[in-house]
């Protein structure tokens, strides 16, 4: 990757119907993501009946007695949904892009021939699903919410055996939405240091100030909860961006590339000619004469910096005028 590769994290916003699915592929295109990315499961193999749901999902979701494997029941889509939706993003020319919350889904994702395999924070003790994942031998981007140092170790350790060597390290906090004191950004350069593996970052935030901030601490990779609407009913929506607010998200990091530059300090082309505007030489300041000798109240700097640099000031100081110089004239070695 040498751009940083956002990824609109439609997740369960398509509210289980594959038209708004579609849509949220197109407002993510328009918007300028590189992915798409939708969440596959089969709720039966991810939940007991008796999980509750998380704090946000009972805030996000007014059913109070509906539990966590009925919610996601209805957002689940069928695998032939996903068959659908990845020719159509394939046609439209933006990625598709899955997480697998079980091991059947896994599997249908591989043979559906995804780019990456994205696993998501809360699988990251799950030895089984990674395993699983590693035996593909795909490109995986592992998302670390909720981990220690030790747990994103050992989750990188049972993925390198399994097979998968291409891994991308996702910092995140796994809270909806995510205060601003509990982002920790610096984590990141954490992972980078630990693991010496490409890094990004998976926001939960409110905004775009924070993803934005992450590309100038080195993400690689941004994920950010995306929407039609923040209104609409669901448990993610309202920690998610509409498209328009994506759409600034995306322009202000694609700035933020250009502006990080090469890291080499030198002077922009740009300013090679403002350069000689604005930097100062060495002006006689009264008409000296030939044999005069050069000091301090016979001499000044002025612009423009076409002249002897006053870097040079303790050098020609001590000289004597060759010839006549005027007031206001430039000095050149010629002349001392």
């Amino acid at each position: 990757m040498n751009n940083v590769f956002i990824i609109a994290e439609a997740g369960v916003n398509h509210n289980g119907d594959i038209g708004l699915a579609k849509q949220l592929v197109d407002a993510a295109l328009v918007a300028g993501a590189d992915a798409v990315k939708f969440q596959t499961f089969k709720a039966d193999q991810v939940v007991t009946g008796e999980a509750e749901r998380a704090e946000y999902q009972k805030k996000n979701v007014p059913d109070k007695d509906e539990s966590q494997l009925e919610m996601i029941k209805r957002l689940e889509i069928s695998f032939a949904d996903f068959k659908e939706l990845k020719i159509y993003c394939d046609r439209k020319g933006i990625a598709f892009l899955s997480s697998p919350f079980d091991l059947e889904s896994i599997d249908f994702l591989g043979q559906l021939n995804v780019p990456y395999f994205k696993i998501p924070s809360g699988e990251i003790t799950n030895l089984p699903f990674l395993r699983k994942i590693g035996q593909w031998h795909k490109k995986v981007i592992l998302s670390t919410g909720m981990a220690t140092l030790g747990e994103t170790e050992k989750a990188i350790e049972i993925l390198n055996e399994a097979g998968a060597r291409d891994l991308i390290l996702m910092h995140c906090t796994t809270n909806y939405p995510t205060p601003p004191e509990e982002v920790n950004l610096l984590a990141m350069k954490t992972l980078q240091q630990a693991f010496g593996l490409p890094v990004g970052y998976s926001d939960h935030t409110m905004g775009t100030v924070v993803p934005v901030a992450a590309v100038t601490l080195g993400a690689r990779v941004i994920e950010k909860h995306f929407t039609l609407d923040c209104s609409l009913e669901g448990p993610d929506h309202k920690a998610s961006l509409e498209p328009s607010e994506f759409k600034d998200m995306i322009e202000a990091i694609r700035i933020i590339e250009k502006a990080l530059g090469t890291g080499i300090k030198k002077p922009a082309t740009s300013e090679l000619q403002i350069m000689k505007d604005v930097r100062r030489s060495i002006v006689a300041s009264c008409d000296i004469s030939a044999g005069d000798v050069i000091n301090e109240s016979n001499i000044t700097v002025k612009r423009p910096g076409t002249g002897i640099s006053p870097m040079m000031w303790d050098i020609i100081i001590g000289r004597k005028a060759r010839y006549d110089i005027l007031k206001g004239m430039l000095l050149t070695w010629q002349m001392v």
